[in-house]
This record gives C-alpha cells, sequence and structure tokens, in this order.
C-alpha cells in the first residue's frame, strides 16, 4: 500500500511537471533531443551498444554530478580497464558536457522516469553489472527493482543537505524500504551519515569518505589558453584586471553591473566576465547590460568574427564548458547562485586556480567545503550587496590579500583530495562480493 502510494503520488507530481518541460523545451535547445529516453525508450543503435557488453550504470543529474561521475569513471578503469559505463543524466546541459566525458565504449542516454514500468524497461535494456547514484539521487522505484534483480547498488559523493533532509522526512515511509536495498553510501561527511541514519540506512554499511569535489578540480591548461585568447581579442592582457562571475544566477548579474560600473572609474584596467549558470538565459543578461548601456561583446560572437575585434570591457560569456578557463585568467572571482538565490555552486574549481574567491551567504549545498575554506582564510563570504561591492573595492586594491587569499584556497583544494581513489576502492570491493 505505501509503495501504491507513493507511485500514484509521483505520477501526480509528474503531470504537474509537465508544463515546466514543455516551457524547457522551448527555451533550451536540446532539451526536446532524445526526450523518449527519459521513457526508457531507446533507437536500434543505442539497443545495440548495450547489448553488446555488460556496463555499470552511473546516474549524475547535473554538470556538477557529471564531473564527479566522470572522474569516477576514470578511478575505476584504472583499476579495472575494460570496464565499460552507462552514464544518465537528468539536464540538458549535464548531457552536453557528459558527451565529452565518455569514451567510445560507453553509453550516454537521460535518466528514466522512476515509474515502475519504465524502470523495469530501463533495466531490461541496460542490464548493468552494478548501479553508481551519486550524491543524493535516490530513486525508490529504481532502486528496488535493482535490488530485486540482485544489481549492487552504491551511492558515491553521498550528501543528504538541510533542504533534502527536510524533503526525505516528510516522506521517509516511502524511501526507507529504498534505503534498506542500498548496498553502500559512500557519503562525505559525518553529518551526512548522521542524517541518513536517521531516514532509515543501515550504519554499518555508511563510509565517510570525503568530498569527490576535490578530486574532480583538475587544471586543464587547453581551457585557460583559449580563454586567454578569447580575452586578447577583445583588448585585455595580463594588465588587465578581470573580474569573474562565474555560474551566476538572476539578480546577481545586475549587481555585479552595478558594481563593476561605480569601480571602473577607479580602475582604470578592470574588465568584468559575466559567465550564467544556464547559458539560455544570454538573452535576459544581454537586455540588462544594454538597458545600462555598458559596451560588451558575447563570447560566441568572438568565434564568428574571428581573429581581433573591438575592445570591450564586458564579456558574456553565453556558452557551455568555458568557466575553467576564465576562471584561470581571473583577478578575484565571484561564484553565483550564493546571494540573491540559495544553494551555492562550487568554489574548488577557482579555488584550484590559486584565485581570490567571494561568495554570498547562501552555500547551503556546500556547508562542509566552506567551512573549509572558512577555516583557512581562503574565501571571503559577504552579506549583501553592499558588501560585495565593499569586499571587491577591498581585494581589487591590496594585490598582496588577494595572492594569501589565493594561495590558501589552493593548499585547501592540494590537502582534501584523496576521496575518490579510497571511494572506487570500496565500491569495487563491493561490486566483485556481490559476484561471488
Amino acid at each position: 500500500m505505501v509503495w501504491f502510494i507513493y507511485n500514484v503520488l509521483f505520477a501526480v507530481g509528474y503531470i504537474l511537471m509537465i508544463p515546466k518541460f514543455i516551457v524547457r523545451m522551448c527555451k533550451r535547445g536540446g532539451y526536446s533531443k532524445n526526450f523518449l529516453q527519459r521513457l526508457a525508450v531507446y533507437s536500434d543503435d543505442i539497443l545495440d551498444q548495450l547489448s553488446a557488453r555488460p556496463r555499470i550504470w552511473v546516474h549524475a543529474v547535473s554538470v556538477g554530478e557529471v564531473y564527479v561521475a566522470a572522474r569516477f569513471m576514470r578511478e575505476i578503469r584504472k583499476s579495472e580497464p575494460d570496464s565499460s559505463f552507462v552514464l544518465t543524466t537528468t539536464t540538458s546541459t549535464g548531457y552536453r558536457i557528459a558527451e565529452g566525458e565518455i569514451t567510445e565504449n560507453d553509453v550516454l542516454l537521460y535518466f528514466p522516469s522512476d515509474f515502475p514500468i519504465i524502470v523495469k524497461r530501463a533495466l531490461n535494456k541496460i542490464r548493468p553489472r552494478a548501479l553508481l547514484l551519486t550524491e543524493s539521487e535516490l530513486w525508490p522505484n529504481l532502486i528496488v527493482e535493482a535490488r530485486r534483480r540482485r544489481i549492487p547498488i552504491i551511492l558515491i559523493n553521498g550528501r543528504i543537505s538541510e533542504s533534502s533532509y527536510r524533503g526525505y522526512k516528510m516522506v521517509r515511509v516511502f524511501f526507507r524500504h529504498a534505503l534498506e536495498a542500498v548496498d553502500l553510501f559512500l557519503m562525505q561527511t559525518s553529518l551526512d551519515k548522521q542524517r541518513l541514519t536517521d531516514l532509515g540506512a543501515d550504519p554499518d554499511r555508511i563510509r565517510i569518505v570525503g568530498s569527490a569535489k576535490y578530486d574532480v578540480a583538475e587544471q586543464s591548461e587547453q581551457d585557460g589558453c583559449r580563454a586567454k585568447e578569447v580575452l586578447a581579442q577583445i583588448g585585455l592582457d595580463e594588465n588587465s584586471m578581470i573580474l569573474v562571475g562565474g555560474s551566476t544566477w538572476p539578480g546577481e548579474e545586475d549587481i555585479l553591473l552595478d558594481i563593476f560600473q561605480r569601480l571602473s572609474s577607479s580602475f582604470e584596467q578592470l574588465a568584468l566576465v559575466l559567465v550564467p549558470r544556464h547559458a539560455e538565459r544570454r538573452n535576459e543578461v544581454e537586455s540588462l547590460i544594454q538597458k545600462k548601456k555598458l559596451p560588451y561583446i558575447l563570447r560566441s560572437q568572438i568565434d564568428k568574427d574571428k581573429g581581433a575585434v573591438a575592445d570591450a570591457r564586458i564579456l558574456l560569456v553565453d556558452t557551455t564548458g568555458e568557466l575553467k578557463g576564465f576562471y584561470s585568467c581571473a583577478t578575484l572571482i565571484f561564484v553565483g547562485k550564493s546571494l540573491t538565490n540559495h544553494g551555492g555552486q562550487n568554489i574548488i574549481e577557482p579555488a584550484m586556480y590559486g584565485k581570490p574567491i567571494i561568495v554570498g551567504p547562501n552555500m547551503e549545498n556546500f556547508p562542509d567545503v566552506l567551512d573549509d575554506f572558512l577555516t583557512a582564510g581562503a574565501i571571503t563570504q559577504v552579506s549583501d550587496r553592499l558588501d560585495l561591492d565593499r569586499e571587491i573595492k577591498r581585494l581589487l586594491s591590496d594585490e598582496t590579500a588577494r595572492n594569501e587569499c589565493g594561495r590558501q584556497a589552493a593548499t585547501v583544494v592540494h590537502d582534501k583530495k584523496g576521496s575518490v581513489p579510497r571511494s572506487t576502492e570500496l565500491l569495487l570491493n563491493t561490486i566483485n562480493q556481490s559476484l561471488l
């Protein structure tokens, strides 16, 4: 009866989400592509690939989780070079990133909706030798059906945020059975373990291994070189002071543009690079810049024009997958979804380049990572837009402070690495023991 109620409620929620799916299809290029994969309906060529060999199924909801999944896939291949994977993701942005992270022996799909008939069809086609779920992707029907088929189920880089914890507690009766079916939980912190245990997981199946996102942070010389070329094409060089707004959300671009406008007279070499979290918000952010009558250029326009283009002190990055490159060129970085929105975005990626970082007060999705940085004096956290204005001005004026903050940030990343190798050893032991 409990399972029946869950599926009825899930169906109702899914139907209510259909208008949102339609809006996304209209707004986001590529969102409707392969949509039937969400119903476990696959093309003949994909079916041929799936039938060719046994694979480990790794699910990663969006961009950050895709990078974590890809890092685990590489680590597993170190121990088992012949391993092949099915990588699933939920968002179109995550799908585009995942295309660059898989090998020719892997299969990339959209995640099937958690209805019993769809889950069964997906498992019949994929036939995974193991199921790896990232962070907090606990889908009851998938987990229970995989358990029924004796497929090892492992949560990698697990975390239970405060908001997820509150949500799971409200529906604990539905999730307890699913948690009992998971073979191994590889959690980031002791708090995650405590919350998971409270929700009904067996503490003997939980291991604390740290955050895999420290291992995901890998510098790309190619990305950095390309970003430098782009900046040079708009007249920015090593003497420029580059303020990067990374993974920004609505409201944050407006604030950064106002701050840039005010500080430009004091810092003549100042330039602003805006990288919205979702590239499809280009028109919205571009309209905002135009209303303020500020000179700017689109990242996509630079490739079209080739060669050098007119000088511009504002670069709006309307492409995907280039954020790391611009982080590497930054003088100072603001990481978004932390000032006007809640949750926060990944601060480890800019930190690995040894850059000074500023975030807002809303970093709920990264409490322990943020604490690592605050404890080391490796990040600046502001309370509001006025505080952000003051801190940007202070750090732009103080090169010594910038360098020290950046140095500490890089040190934190270096010292916290190692979660993925530890986790991989544990998960492979679990998978291999299940075959005995």
